[in-house]
């Protein structure tokens, strides 16, 4: 059964404490990285109804720190299911709810696999997207999957159709 990309959303807030951050009073990476994880699984397995296990994080860079005392969101939702996989989309935000005013933090992809009851990869759902901003990361998430396989060393660079579309070879 197909099913809308929207279905998968999973927003998911954390305070952040003085455990979770550095010298700097900024939010670690890891422990963002960490919530990040949460919330993909969580949106990967409302999209296929079954365990999931992270099979890739692609680059996360981070454009603004999140202070001490702020509010992280963590936006997520599958934007294309392959075979047995699934890419998730996120936004960071951090927010100052004392000053009332947010910012970005971040945006990445991971990749989940959908897995049986014998722990092996299953078919997963395919994914409809709605809105513009869906249907743009959808049809970008072919080309970004060929990427991840061709630097995973599990695909060939001339076997990336989609990547030799978008250089012109």
């Amino acid at each position: 059964m197909d099913k809308k990309a929207s279905e998968s959303l999973v927003i998911m807030t954390e305070l952040v404490l003085p455990n979770d951050t550095n010298n700097f009073g900024n939010l670690m990476g890891g422990r963002l990285m960490y919530w990040m994880d949460i919330a993909a699984a969580l949106a990967a397995m409302k999209h296929c109804a079954a365990p999931v296990v992270t099979a890739s994080v692609d680059n996360i860079s981070f454009e603004n720190p999140i202070k001490i005392g702020n509010v992280v969101h963590i936006e997520a939702k599958v934007t294309r299911a392959f075979n047995s996989s699934m890419e998730v989309h996120m936004k960071v935000w951090g927010e100052d709810a004392i000053q009332q005013y947010r910012y970005k933090s971040n945006e990445a992809y991971y990749t989940f696999v959908s897995l049986d009851p014998n722990g092996k990869p299953r078919p997963v759902n395919k994914v409809i997207p709605d809105s513009e901003d869906e249907k743009k990361l959808f049809e970008g998430a072919l080309r970004r999957r060929q990427l991840r396989l061709i630097l995973g060393g599990k695909m060939k660079p001339e076997e990336a159709d989609e990547l030799k579309a978008l250089f012109g070879k």
